[in-house]
């Protein structure tokens, strides 16, 4: 888990570019030393105050250059105001991001196309998916068809992905939420 309030130096306020930038070199370099986790939860645990230009530059910034490979997601965030000042930077950067609340989410940020909602709705749910397994749970669903919308939703950052074997033998993607599902966060 990354505390953002110890990647601010124990500061509980983040305001503008140049202390976000600071803040994100930090927060790289903690991702960076830890090359084999694909997950991170952001605690926002003791920050009173982050405006538009630091959430930007910070949570925004390290999940927009890791999109497809690692994913990040909220924790810790009960501030309307924080959450809202967050929400701005990541439509702004066309990012999505996952806030959990004790089980339960919120997307902000960049929305999906109302055709891969539902899909998305589906992963989110579970710790891993397969397009032939959102197919089959959707009655006239051809797998190509669920397959290019689980393709959208990884190019657009709101899912991972991982290489899988089929039951007819070839490769088949396997989808995992950017999240932690009940209590338990994987990698």
């Amino acid at each position: 888990m990354i505390a953002l309030i110890d990647m601010m130096g124990g500061e509980t306020a983040g305001w503008g570019r140049p202390m976000g930038r600071q803040v994100f070199e930090r927060i790289r370099e903690f991702v960076d030393q830890r090359p084999r986790e694909r997950v991170f939860a952001i605690s926002m645990a003791g920050i009173e105050h982050l405006d538009f230009s630091f959430a930007s530059e910070t949570i925004v910034e390290i999940a927009r250059r890791h999109r497809g490979e690692k994913g990040f997601f909220i924790v810790d965030l009960s501030d309307d105001d924080l959450r809202d000042n967050i929400d701005a930077a990541a439509v702004k950067k066309e990012q999505p991001l996952v806030v959990w609340y004790d089980g339960s989410y919120k997307l902000i940020g960049m929305p999906p196309s109302q055709g891969v909602r539902e899909a998305l709705a589906f992963a989110l749910e579970r710790p891993a998916t397969r397009a032939s397994e959102f197919a089959s749970a959707r009655d006239g669903m051809s797998i190509a068809n669920s397959s290019s919308k689980f393709k959208q939703l990884w190019s657009g950052g709101f899912l991972l992905r991982s290489d899988g074997s089929a039951e007819t033998g070839g490769t088949e993607f396997i989808y995992h939420p950017i999240a932690k599902v009940g209590h338990t966060t994987y990698a």
